[in-house]
């Protein structure tokens, strides 16, 4: 019988193989040369991830280690950059202190404790062509006709419910202004902002100074914001700078029945054996700017506050910022609205996705009712730190 394992001296088994090899060649460069095929690899190769961590492990040792000095440099240029932002706070008290005599000036036009002169009204506005013309077509009016309007003008003292006014037109706080506590705020005259002592851990003071009013005896509130200025030691290259820390309120000294962070509510209640009915009455928290001056304090004893309440907290610091910033230095541009429209014209980024959030408030009983508060006079003090 024929050996049929070989042909021409080649095994038939190499004979096929290299037919196999060939036909796969020949598939694949047919495969290769599909538009769909191709688009779909480079879309797999495109979501292979390319991470620089990733590359930093693919690295000799003798690298990393330089690497690693390289951090070590970073992180004293990060407490470098602390006593930098510590000098800045020294500047910024210095300043302050010749900010102040303007600020006071301020407040007195405002509460019409003083007349501004001539020469201190004047101001040259942007429209006073137009101005000018408005003057002369009023100029050919009749002069009796003229001097009875000037007659009928109102002359209020000062600026009427000038930090009133800024609240209502800045989005950030009037958010937290309700119906309530606005004829409080119409009693605000003031705001200052004071800054940590030299060699006393940087701070800010917000003080909101009232006139004698039917709420509370305070003649001043006050909110403390507590900063650092240093690198955080387990995450040192997250320093980007002074940041809030925590904060204090003070204690207001409600007047009988006035205190708009409370309210008083009414609720029956049945006993399950009996059967009776009851009444009660509790005091349940209210939505109020006046809880601004009651703030959630930031967990010191390592454990981690909820989203909520640090959403919550991380709010409050903005506010705090804000006032700071730009609320008391530009106060006269929030009050005509200029520094608003400022605002409103810085481009934002590309916007996320927003989500509603809907959280479960607790809603009052059918049963319960609210009690209107009961007024009483008292005489002016001081807030008390909490």
């Amino acid at each position: 019988m024929a050996d049929n394992s070989f042909s021409d001296g080649v095994p038939s088994d190499s004979v096929e193989a290299a037919k196999n090899a060939t036909d796969t060649e020949k598939l694949t460069d047919q495969v290769m040369q599909n538009p769909r095929v191709l688009a779909a690899l480079q879309e797999r190769l495109d979501s292979v991830p390319h991470t620089p961590s990733s590359y930093i492990e693919t690295l000799p040792k003798a690298v990393k280690r330089r690497i690693n000095a390289l951090k070590q440099l970073q992180v004293r240029c990060a407490h470098i950059e602390a006593k930098f932002y510590e000098e800045v706070h020294d500047l910024e008290r210095k300043y302050a202190a010749l900010y102040q005599p303007l600020f006071d000036k301020r407040r007195e036009f405002i509460t019409g404790d003083v007349e501004p002169t001539d020469a201190e009204s004047e101001w040259h506005s942007e429209n006073e062509e137009e101005e000018k013309l408005a003057g002369d077509v009023k100029n050919k009016v009749v002069i009796t006709e003229k001097e009875a309007a000037t007659a009928e003008e109102p002359n209020p003292k000062g600026i009427p419910e000038f930090w009133f006014t800024i609240f209502r037109n800045v989005d950030m706080l009037s958010e937290l202004v309700q119906e309530y506590d606005e004829p409080i705020l119409k009693h605000l005259q003031d705001i200052k902002v004071k800054f940590s002592d030299p060699g006393q851990p940087m701070s800010f003071v917000l003080e909101f100074h009232f006139e004698p009013n039917d709420y509370f005896t305070n003649s001043v509130l006050t909110k403390t914001y507590k900063m650092k200025s240093e690198p955080d030691k387990a995450d040192p290259f997250s320093f980007e700078g002074p940041e809030i820390v925590d904060c204090d309120g003070c204690t207001i000294d409600w007047k009988k029945g006035k205190n708009v962070t409370v309210k008083t509510i009414k609720k029956k209640q049945k006993h399950k054996g009996r059967g009776t009915v009851r009444t009660i009455t509790k005091q349940v928290p209210n939505e109020s700017f006046f809880n601004f001056f009651s703030p959630l304090k930031a967990s010191g004893d390592g454990e981690s506050l909820d989203e909520d309440s640090e959403f919550t907290l991380a709010s409050d610091f903005e506010i705090g910022h804000f006032f700071r910033e730009r609320i008391v230095p530009r106060a006269v541009l929030y009050f005509t609205g200029e520094a608003v429209e400022d605002d409103d014209n810085f481009e934002e980024g590309e916007e996320g996705e927003e989500e509603e959030l809907e959280g479960d408030e607790e809603g009052e009983d059918e049963d319960d009712m609210e009690i209107n508060p009961k007024k009483e006079a008292s005489q002016p003090a001081e807030c008390k730190q909490q």
